[in-house]
């Protein structure tokens, strides 16, 4: 079984913020960071 990741709480605020500015779409600021697209809209 594969641990789970844990991102920082920077990580969390820097993905977030260019979350808010809607230069990129949910995809692909989650091909860019790695993460899932649900995660970014939560």
């Amino acid at each position: 079984m594969k641990k789970r990741k844990n991102h920082s709480p920077e990580f969390k605020a820097k993905v977030a913020l260019e979350a808010i500015r809607v230069a990129l779409t949910l995809a692909e600021l989650s091909k860019k960071y790695g993460v899932r697209p649900t995660q970014i809209g939560t």
